[in-house]
């Protein structure tokens, strides 16, 4: 049987007692949270936001975890998300009474549910990419009608192309009808095919 000091088994011991401690708020799951940060570069974020965040909440008649102040930013935490996005609206329009002209962003975010004495001693969860965490959705418009006249332009750029590659003259290609209609008429204004002798 093989025997080793006392101590050797008590380093094992301690790291695998550091390791559990830092692993364990990855198991706690993230918080819905309204983050504040300053807008505008001549605007500087302290300390006094916490009260600020916390009268707006209050105001508007909802209770946070907490409500904490990191350097760059206050991060407010909630129980669920319908109160985070209560919460978001009633402090955008605390901090920002002209919407044009922000000067505090005002942004719903994810924290950690770790117990604070856990922050405090840097034991923070192991933030996943995007690409772990399902990628990136993106809602694109498109200005239909924009595209549909930029695309009823490049055919009739194609027809006055094809009518030059094959020598037939005339005098103008001109597109009647709507875009966003089914039918598209082009009309082509005295052509005379150019003698090939």
């Amino acid at each position: 049987m093989n025997r080793y000091p006392w101590w050797k088994y008590a380093i094992l011991g301690v790291a695998l007692l550091i390791g559990l401690l830092y692993t364990v708020p990855n198991f706690y799951g993230e918080a819905p949270a309204v983050q504040v940060s300053s807008g505008k570069a001549t605007l500087k974020l302290d300390p006094s936001m916490v009260q600020r965040v916390e009268a707006a909440i209050g105001a508007a008649g909802l209770k946070p975890d907490f409500v904490q102040y990191d350097g760059n930013s206050v991060r407010a935490r909630f129980p669920d998300t319908d109160t985070q996005i209560r919460a978001k609206d009633a402090i955008a329009k605390a901090l920002n009474p002209d919407p044009a002209d922000p000067s505090w962003i005002v942004a719903l975010n994810l924290v950690s549910r770790s117990p604070a004495w856990m922050a405090k001693l840097r034991a923070l969860p192991m933030y996943l990419g995007l690409d772990l965490r399902g990628g990136v959705h993106f809602l694109m418009q498109v200005d239909m009608k924009a595209a549909l006249t930029k695309k009823a332009e490049s055919y009739s750029g194609d027809v006055r192309a094809l009518l030059r590659d094959r020598n037939i003259r005339h005098s103008g290609v001109t597109r009647e009808g709507t875009v966003l209609g089914t039918v598209l008429t082009y009309t082509l204004t005295n052509i005379y095919a150019s003698p090939t002798w």
